[in-house]
């Protein structure tokens, strides 16, 4: 079963994805950036979901930091957000975003957008 951690500091949110991919995937969660770093210390993932507007560690720099570790410099990274602008879209493509999913979205949607980074 593939591995996915999903960083995301509403819990309505984590117990969305949980509810719509925990069947399907072995899915760890984080409430910020700086909790996601700390479980890829411990754990090797397939694919890393993170928002970007949170607490203590902000998806974005999460995004550097993980890009920097050797293990996942090449896993698919998908930012869940509300941040629809394409100046932001840009800046997460260049800090090494695989793709970009902007909430609200449909949720029966993301098992196939997830299927389809990995």
């Amino acid at each position: 079963m593939k591995k996915i951690l999903y960083i995301d500091d509403a819990s309505s949110m984590r117990k969305l994805v949980k509810m719509v991919l925990g069947k399907q995937f072995d899915l760890a969660l984080a409430e910020n950036g700086a909790e996601g770093l700390a479980q890829l210390q411990t754990a090797q993932f397939d694919l890393i979901i993170s928002d970007i507007n949170m607490p203590i560690m902000n998806g974005l720099t999460f995004l550097q930091k993980a890009r920097s570790l050797e293990n996942y410099k090449f896993t698919p990274i998908l930012m869940m957000t509300t941040e629809a602008s394409p100046e932001m879209k840009s800046q997460g493509k260049s800090f090494g975003a695989t793709g970009w999913l902007v909430k609200p979205f449909d949720p029966i949607k993301l098992p196939d957008i997830i299927r389809k980074l990995m």
